[in-house]
C-alpha cells in the first residue's frame, strides 16, 4: 500500500484526443500509459512531476496539468508537504532529495526594494540618444594608477575580464546537466560578449570553441582539474559552497556517468561522483591563500582567480579573509539559488538571502578598504533584469543567473533534476532526452533574454539619470525598502520609501 496521493492531476479531453500517443512517447516519468489491446490512454498520476512536456507536444491541446484536489485535513502545522514527505522516508529510509531552488515563502527582499529615478534637478538619460555604458571589468583593481609622461599607463594591472553586460551563467556541470544544454550556455556567452561556468565537471572537448568565455571551475572533487584545463579557462574559481546546500559536498550519482561524463570529470563509469563537503587541503584562510597562489603560479599570473562561497550568517568575516587570501573575484551565493541535487532540509532551511549577504559583505570590505581588491559577484535567483539592478546597486559588480536561463531553454522548474529524467533535455544524461534539446534554438534563446536584460538594465540606468552600470555599483541612495522593518533596513543599507 502506498500512502501518498499523487501531488498532481492529468485531465485528458476525450473529445480532442486523437489517441496519436506523443504524451506516451514524449513522458520518461511514465505518467501516460496506452494500453495494448484497446489503444486507449490512461495516466498514472502519482508519476507526474509538473513537467508539461506532454501538454506542450500534444497537438490538438487535450492534456491539462492541475494540482491535485484531493487534500488532507487542513493544520497549519501538518501541511500536506511534510505529511508526503514523512510517507515517503517511511518507505525508503533515505534522504529526501530534491533539485532546484528552495520554495519555501520566506521574505524576497527584491521585492521588497524599489529603485529611486531622476526627474528635474538630476534629468533623467534617454539609451536611445545618448551612450549607455554597461560593460564592466571583473578582476582586483589597484588602490591608484599612475601615467608615464606620455599619458601610457604606468600601473602594472592585475589580470582583468572584460565582460559586455554585467550578468554571466552560473556554473552547472556536465553530468548534472547535458552536454547541448551546456553549449547553448557556451554559445550564448560567445555570442552576448559574456562568460558561461564549468561547474565542477571538467570542459568537454566539443565545448573547446568556447574557452575563450569559460570560467574553470576546481571543487573540493577536483574532477577534470589539470594545467591544460586551467589554461583553458578566462577565470578560474574555487567552490567552496554554493547557495542551495551551504556546508555540505556535491553528489552526482553513478547513472549519470556515462562514457562522456567519465572522460571529462576523469572517473570511472558508473561511479558515484562525489565531491567531499570540505577541501581535503583547505581548513583555513592560510590554506585557501595557497591554493589561490598555487593556481596563479600554474597560470602565470594571467587569469584571475575567484572564490564561491555560500551566503551564511558569518560570509561578511570570511569574503575580508578570502581577500586578503589573494583572490581576485569573490561569488556570492544566496539560498534561492538553484542546484541539480540537493538534501530537502539542506536546501530549504540552511543559508541566508543573498540581497542581506550581498549588502554585509560590501559594507564589511569598503569598511576594512579591500573592496578595490576584489570583484563582487552575486548569486542565487536572479529572475529579471530589476534583479540585478538592485543587486549592483547592493554592491555587486556582476551577477550569475543560471535558473533564468534554464527557464529560457525550456525548463518548468519541476525540481526533479537529480532523478536524470529531465524531459526537455537539460538535467539528463539520457541520449534520448538529450537530443530533444536544440543547441542552436536554446542558444539563441539564452542570448535572447541576455539581450533583453541588457536593454532594460540601460532603461533602468537612464531612468536614474546614470550612464554607466560601474557608477551604480554600491549607490544604494537609488534603492528604497518597503514594508520591511528597521534592521532589515540598517543591513541592506538603505532608507525607507518616502524618507
Amino acid at each position: 500500500m502506498n500512502f501518498l496521493n499523487p501531488e498532481f492531476q492529468i485531465i485528458r479531453d476525450k473529445d480532442r484526443c486523437i489517441k496519436c500517443g506523443a504524451c506516451v512517447r514524449q513522458c520518461s516519468y511514465e505518467v501516460h500509459v496506452s494500453d495494448k489491446d484497446t489503444g486507449e490512454l490512461y495516466t498514472n498520476d502519482i508519476n507526474c512531476v509538473a513537467c508539461h512536456r506532454c501538454t506542450s507536444i500534444c497537438p490538438t491541446r487535450t492534456l491539462t496539468v492541475k494540482k491535485n484536489e484531493s487534500v488532507y485535513r487542513e493544520s497549519a502545522n501538518w501541511t500536506s508537504d511534510y505529511i508526503n514527505q514523512i510517507f515517503r522516508q517511511a518507505e525508503t529510509g533515505g534522504v529526501l532529495l530534491s533539485g532546484m531552488s528552495n520554495p519555501q515563502p520566506y521574505p524576497i527582499y527584491w521585492d521588497k526594494i524599489l529603485l529611486n529615478a531622476s526627474q528635474v534637478t538630476n534629468p533623467s538619460i534617454d539609451p536611445l540618444r545618448e551612450p549607455m555604458e554597461t560593460r564592466t571589468y571583473i578582476g582586483a583593481k589597484p588602490d591608484k594608477i599612475e601615467f608615464d609622461s606620455n599619458g601610457k599607463l604606468k600601473t602594472k594591472m592585475p589580470p582583468q575580464v572584460k565582460l559586455e553586460m554585467p550578468i554571466m551563467f552560473s556554473a552547472m556541470s556536465f553530468g548534472s546537466i547535458s552536454l547541448n544544454a551546456q553549449k547553448s550556455l557556451a554559445a550564448a556567452a560567445q555570442q552576448c560578449g559574456t562568460l558561461f561556468n564549468t561547474g565542477e565537471g571538467g570542459l568537454h572537448e566539443e565545448l573547446m570553441p568556447y574557452k575563450d568565455c569559460a570560467i574553470v571551475q576546481v571543487a573540493s572533487g577536483r574532477f577534470g582539474v589539470s594545467k591544460e584545463y586551467l589554461d583553458m579557462g578566462r577565470i578560474i574559481e574555487i567552490k567552496i559552497g554554493q547557495g542551495a546546500k551551504p556546508g555540505i559536498g556535491g553528489h552526482l550519482p553513478g547513472e549519470k556517468i556515462n562514457e562522456d561524463v567519465s572522460k571529462t570529470r576523469m572517473i570511472p563509469i558508473g561511479t558515484d561522483a562525489i565531491s567531499p563537503a570540505p577541501h581535503h587541503d583547505i581548513y583555513s584562510i592560510e590554506d585557501l591563500r595557497q591554493l589561490v597562489y598555487s593556481l596563479k603560479e600554474a597560470t602565470n599570473y594571467q587569469k584571475p582567480v575567484s572564490v564561491k562561497i555560500a551566503a551564511v550568517h558569518n560570509s561578511a568575516a570570511i569574503a575580508s579573509g578570502i581577500a586578503r587570501a589573494g583572490a581576485d573575484i569573490i561569488v556570492l551565493d544566496g539560498f534561492r539559488g538553484g542546484t541539480g541535487a540537493a538534501p530537502v532540509r539542506i536546501r530549504d532551511n540552511v543559508g541566508i538571502p543573498i540581497e542581506l549577504a550581498l549588502a554585509a559583505v560590501d559594507e564589511r570590505l569598503r569598511s576594512e578598504s579591500l573592496r578595490s581588491k576584489v570583484s563582487l559577484i552575486a548569486a542565487g535567483s536572479f529572475r529579471n533584469s530589476a534583479d540585478v539592478v538592485k543587486g549592483i546597486a547592493l554592491g555587486a559588480d556582476a551577477v550569475y543567473i543560471a535558473s533564468a536561463a534554464l527557464i529560457a531553454m525550456g525548463c518548468h522548474m519541476c525540481r526533479q533534476c537529480h532523478t536524470g529524467k529531465c524531459n526537455w533535455g537539460i538535467a539528463t544524461q539520457r541520449s534520448d532526452l538529450v537530443k530533444r534539446l536544440n543547441p542552436e534554438i536554446m542558444s539563441q534563446r539564452a542570448a535572447n533574454l541576455l539581450t533583453a536584460w541588457n536593454h532594460e538594465i540601460k532603461e533602468m540606468l537612464g531612468g536614474m539619470g546614470i550612464n554607466s552600470i560601474d557608477s551604480l555599483r554600491g549607490n544604494r541612495l537609488m534603492l528604497r525598502g518597503i514594508g520591511l522593518s528597521q534592521k532589515e533596513l540598517d543591513i541592506l543599507g538603505i532608507k525607507h520609501a518616502g524618507e
